[in-house]
């Protein structure tokens, strides 16, 4: 017993550091129809540039070397903690989808989908109110026997959450009664 007590007291201040709210929303991330927001992956800049096209990935911030990289940290991160994944949802930007396609390279339509209510709306403010409500009520609506990711923008998650998040940040979710509550903030 003295041999373990040593051993951990001695790895201890190698493994980083967790707060409160970062243990609770791993720990969320194991129950059924867990939410949880990321914000896509790195991609350099702001807003999109002039001439943006939905559809176009060539009018569009995209990811970094770094940003894709992180991605796939994300998706890495999750199942090493054995957060079991049932679907992904990303908006229509190409940042989004590439952050979600990397992370969760093993699925495919319908569990990873473009969900339009989280597209940016950074240079329309005016859809916002209507995204929003969208938004909140595909969370709202989701039962699953696994996690609900989603990947969007900061604008989104801001609107959402009340949190400016990171790139590659998550924000866990959770339902209660017809809110939903956060949990807590997590950075694979």
């Amino acid at each position: 017993m003295k041999r373990r007590h040593f051993l951990f007291s001695a790895l201890a201040p190698c493994l980083p550091a967790l707060s409160v709210a970062e243990v609770a929303a791993w720990a969320s991330l194991q129950k059924p129809s867990a939410i949880v927001l990321f914000r896509h992956a790195l991609a350099p800049g702001g807003g999109d540039p002039p001439g943006f096209k939905a559809g176009d990935c060539s009018t569009q911030r995209n990811l970094s070397d770094e940003g894709r990289l992180q991605a796939k940290r994300i998706g890495q991160t999750l199942r090493e903690r054995g957060v079991k994944v049932q679907a992904v949802w990303h908006s229509e930007w190409c940042r989004t989808r590439d952050t979600a396609q990397l992370a969760f390279p093993d699925l495919r339509e319908p569990a990873l989908k473009p969900e339009p209510a989280f597209n940016s709306f950074f240079s329309d403010r005016s859809t916002e109110p209507a995204q929003t409500a969208a938004a909140k009520a595909l969370l709202q609506n989701w039962r699953g026997a696994g996690v609900l990711v989603v990947v969007t923008h900061q604008v989104n998650i801001t609107q959402l959450t009340e949190i400016f998040p990171q790139s590659g940040e998550g924000i866990v979710l959770t339902r209660e009664g017809k809110q939903l509550r956060v949990v807590g903030r997590i950075l694979p």
